[in-house]
């Protein structure tokens, strides 16, 4: 995509995180999802990992290589005017140069990154680990003069057996991200009223929270100053709960 285009919609992408509070990303997985959602009036959407390995009857956890990702981002970019971020799970042992330059060329203008590494069997990046790949990748994207939107997720709660039990690690981890260039970070795995408002206080870029576009509620996100919203695969699961049960009566 062209350079020029990838730029306006990188800044636009930081805007909107401005203007909305909090800013609502449809979790899209292909161009017919990607168009309804913009056609729904959303000004930016996200690509998920998840659904979008599912579409592609692939696994989640980097399942696909990066090349395989790019391939599936340059149509949903192209296809709509919106901003769009992609789910970069771990990297793809990539390095942070060769991830924002890939991103970037299919028409990408923010990213997640997550701390599980799954290419080297699950294991979870230390904090400073994670956050100075972080700082690779702002300054990769500061070297390309694109301001990509940096999505800074960390897993500990989502492995944890008791969340509240690794809050301060978490929180800890978070600061780091933020130091380190993140724009926005993603406490992943968490629902619960006190450990999001203990997050949001904690960090000063926005918080991203998952949400099911059914059965949660947009104003709670609100109250709780969520800065980002995102779907995960929960669009997608709704979706094909959906798709079911209109099936199921004509089904033999």
């Amino acid at each position: 995509m062209d350079l020029r285009i990838v730029t306006e919609r990188a800044r636009r992408l930081g805007q909107l995180h401005a203007d909305h509070k909090p800013l609502v990303l449809p979790t899209v997985w292909d161009v017919w999802s990607a168009r309804t959602a913009a056609d729904a009036g959303f000004p930016a959407l996200t690509i998920g990992s998840h659904p979008l390995a599912d579409s592609r009857g692939a696994d989640d956890h980097e399942g696909q290589t990066f090349e395989d990702v790019l391939a599936a981002v340059r149509p949903i970019a192209a296809a709509v005017d919106v901003p769009v971020s992609v789910d970069l799970e771990a990297g793809y042992g990539q390095k942070p140069a060769d991830l924002i330059a890939g991103l970037t060329e299919a028409g990408g203008v923010g990213l997640n990154i997550e701390d599980t590494v799954h290419s080297d069997g699950g294991r979870v990046r230390d904090t400073q680990e994670h956050a100075h790949y972080i700082a690779d990748l702002r300054a990769a994207a500061d070297d390309a003069g694109i301001p990509v939107w940096i999505n800074g997720r960390t897993d500990l709660f989502l492995h944890a057996d008791d969340p509240s039990a690794v809050l301060d690690q978490a929180i800890e981890r978070l600061r780091a991200m933020e130091r380190a260039g993140a724009d926005s970070v993603y406490p992943v795995g968490i629902q619960d009223d006190d450990l999001l408002t203990a997050v949001v206080a904690a960090v000063t870029v926005p918080v991203n929270s998952t949400a099911h576009p059914v059965k949660h509620d947009l104003a709670r996100f609100r109250r709780l100053g969520v800065g980002r919203v995102t779907y995960g695969p929960l669009l997608q699961f709704a979706l094909t709960d959906a798709m079911k049960n209109m099936l199921k009566p004509w089904a033999p």
